[in-house]
């Protein structure tokens, strides 16, 4: 079964009520919120639960865009629903609150400023529900701020709904900014408190200043997938976390699913040549085309793997390092992938897949769960604009065996043939015929004996940057 985007994980029994409460009455933490684009949904907890004239300096929102401006500065991006936005949203805030209280209150006290820049349901059209969100606030008194910034997907369909939920995330964040904020993965499970299943996604979180300078936000950011908040992350070729629409949108997406423990030259050829067949397509343009390496976290039954953050960020930082961009999810058929990329594009996908991933897909076994069987799946599958890309391998006899040569149930052969003469599955090439003998598995082996021949099969820099590191294993030899 796919997982739901909710709350799964419980951490407090506190009501967001009760929680804004408890900050209210504490006379040491003191404030701002200014919220942009849904109401003023937060500040209005905090006056709901009482006594919120100890906590809150001012609450603000400024709906022109000409007075937005006047008052946060002009961004690069012109963005107003942007996390440069909500940056400097925290930063005016929390500068201004020191500024004019700084002097006057308690030296005990430990100051906030909260951000939200919202692009709720709009009335008259079928718009993106997202927002930024963020707070600056300082872990002890006296000390320089940190940040965290969370980008959400709103599930509801109406504004109103978008806006009580985004209330309650706020209050949420603040709390766990306070009292969670010595362990993060907590304070990633605190987001959803109070809030029913599928309300919001949250798909990335950023953690920055000097309390926070030993997170490893790629790391911290898996998390996410673990906890139930969103169902896949995405990592920009420079190792930043990004946020999956703006990668995403109005974009052809070709996409390869591997272990990537190494990514060999294998791997690189497996994408390589699917670039030269996706760029066939009449409606691909490769300059609008982005190639992604997708790792899943579960197993071919769905379970997760329970593989370490820090192994997977080895594996995300190799690719990185020859300029892919990879996603991380807890996706375990490709149907579901495929219905990921196509929340933000409309263009071509394509997947590229082995041989031996063609016998998965065609393993009736597979799809337990699904009420229409294989049928469903293969409909949700190749619906629009999406095609299938194999990569040969090599038979017994040491040959290459290519797409033609998948052997399916007699009773589907019939269905791969429809599948392959309209144009859903295709085959591609192999750069050389010894790159069929890699495998990542052997490779792995070996990295515990020092340096040696399997440096040869991985691309330019990926050996060098596993020994530097010493990765996945990798020990000098003696």
């Amino acid at each position: 079964m796919d997982k739901k985007i909710g709350p799964q994980n419980k951490t407090s029994s506190r009501s967001t009520s009760e929680k804004a409460l408890r900050i209210n009455l504490d006379e040491k933490k003191y404030g701002t919120i200014v919220e942009i684009g849904a109401g003023q949904e937060v500040a209005r907890q905090f006056f709901l639960a009482g006594a919120a004239a100890g906590t809150i300096a001012k609450t603000m929102s400024a709906y022109d865009m000409i007075f937005s401006d006047a008052i946060y500065g002009v961004q690069e991006d012109r963005r107003y629903v942007s996390k440069a936005r909500v940056t400097a949203m925290m930063e005016q805030e929390f500068d201004l609150v020191l500024d004019r209280v700084g002097d006057s209150r308690s030296k005990s006290s430990r100051y906030f400023s909260y951000a939200a820049t919202v692009a709720a349901k709009s009335f008259n059209r079928d718009n993106e529900c997202h927002a930024w969100c963020g707070v600056r606030i300082q872990m002890y008194p006296g000390a320089e701020p940190s940040d965290i910034i969370v980008h959400v997907r709103m599930r509801d369909d109406n504004a109103e709904a978008q806006q009580e939920a985004l209330g309650v995330l706020g209050v949420n964040l603040i709390y766990a900014a306070y009292y969670y904020f010595e362990n993060p993965k907590l304070m990633i499970d605190s987001l959803t408190d109070n809030m029913k299943e599928n309300r919001i996604e949250i798909d990335s979180i950023d953690f920055q200043g000097p309390y926070f300078e030993d997170i490893d936000n790629r790391a911290i950011n898996l998390h996410l997938i673990r906890s139930w908040k969103t169902r896949g992350i995405m990592f920009a070729p420079d190792g930043t976390v990004a946020v999956p629409a703006d990668v995403l949108y109005k974009k052809n997406v070709l996409t390869i699913r591997g272990s990537f423990r190494p990514v060999t030259n294998l791997n690189v050829d497996m994408i390589e040549q699917a670039k030269k067949s996706f760029a066939e397509l009449e409606s691909v343009n490769l300059k609008n085309t982005i190639a992604i390496a997708e790792i899943s976290l579960n197993d071919l039954k769905g379970n997760d793997n329970n593989v370490p953050e820090a192994d997977i960020v080895q594996r995300v930082q190799l690719l990185n390092l020859l300029g892919y961009t990879v996603m991380i999810s807890d996706y375990t058929r490709y149907f579901s992938l495929r219905a990921y990329f196509r929340q933000y594009t409309k263009l071509q996908i394509g997947i590229v897949v082995g041989m031996i991933n063609m016998k998965q897909i065609f393993d009736e076994d597979s799809y337990r769960g699904v009420e229409g069987g294989i049928l469903e799946g293969f409909g949700k599958l190749f619906p629009d604009n999406t095609c299938l890309f194999i990569y040969p391998e090599l038979d017994s006899d040491g040959e290459i065996s290519d797409f033609d040569d998948v052997k399916v149930p007699d009773h589907l052969r019939f269905l791969y043939r429809h599948l392959i003469e309209n144009g859903f599955i295709s085959g591609i090439d192999c750069g050389h015929k010894d790159l069929l003998t890699i495998y990542s598995r052997e490779i792995l082996k070996q990295l515990s004996s020092g340096r040696g021949d399997w440096e040869n099969f991985l691309p330019e820099g990926v050996a060098d940057e596993i020994v530097k590191h010493k990765l996945f294993g990798f020990k000098e030899a003696k």
